[in-house]
């Protein structure tokens, strides 16, 4: 407000800001992003380790570089970049309003390397689009039956118009942070160390989204065989916190 006097008179100026539809837009994506990545958002991630359980059961993962390492293969080599790829696709297909992406969903289930992985990914792909129907869009009635999470994150990001390469960074950051909470209470860590393995990630997890923001599904695969081996035994270990 400006406010300007001449003698016994005074005049009054409002000054209203201008917020640009970029600025409301890149806002309101934030917002969404948040919610839908949130440890609050109820989908159940909390109660999966991804296979972790058993890597710290057998002594591969012990202390925050063990945790780094191991994340940082997953991201890169493992199921954490198919599933950004699968993201991506899922986000450009529901983009293009080319209808439900039905094809990489199914490759997305497919997918799945293990009995545990595979009740993981579902289950929070349901679990996700129910919760997402507080923001009502027509990609929610085309998405029928079981989705991959992967696919079900990336195809309602796509049709709320949010931006491909920040969905992806936040999707990998929320499931980088998942396991990392998973390691703080069964290593244990504390939490100032599973902070720092989540800051030692950073790079890598906007070096990913911004890789994945241009794949393909040629680009898909996955040489993180031990993470895989360790979900496969999690399912016959006898004393377990989470589901995988």
């Amino acid at each position: 407000m400006v406010t300007s006097m001449s003698g016994m008179a005074m005049d009054t100026t409002t000054i209203t800001p201008i917020t640009t539809m970029t600025e409301a837009t890149s806002g309101q994506a934030l917002i969404r992003l948040l919610t839908w990545l949130s440890p609050a958002f109820p989908v159940g991630a909390f109660s999966y380790s991804h296979g972790l359980e058993r890597a710290i059961h057998d002594g591969l993962i012990c202390n925050r570089e063990t945790l780094a390492e191991w994340l940082t293969d997953l991201l890169r080599h493992g199921s954490g970049w198919n599933d950004a790829v699968l993201f991506a696709e899922s986000f450009r297909q529901a983009l293009a309003d080319d209808g439900a992406p039905d094809e990489v969903a199914g490759l997305a289930e497919a997918l799945a390397g293990s009995c545990e992985r595979h009740m993981e990914t579902m289950l929070q792909g349901s679990a996700f689009l129910k919760a997402a129907a507080a923001w009502p869009n027509p990609i929610l009635q085309q998405l029928t039956g079981d989705v991959a999470y992967p696919v079900a994150v990336g195809a309602v990001a796509g049709a709320h118009g949010v931006g491909l390469e920040a969905a992806l960074a936040a999707y990998l950051h929320a499931f980088a942070s998942n396991l990392i909470q998973g390691a703080v209470r069964l290593v244990p860590l504390g939490q100032s160390d599973g902070v720092a393995t989540l800051a030692t990630l950073e790079p890598t997890i906007l070096e990913l989204a911004a890789h994945a923001a241009g794949s393909t599904l040629d680009d898909l695969g996955s040489a993180a065989i031990l993470s895989d081996i360790m979900a496969m035994q999690h399912e016959t270990q006898y004393s377990r916190v989470f589901r995988s």
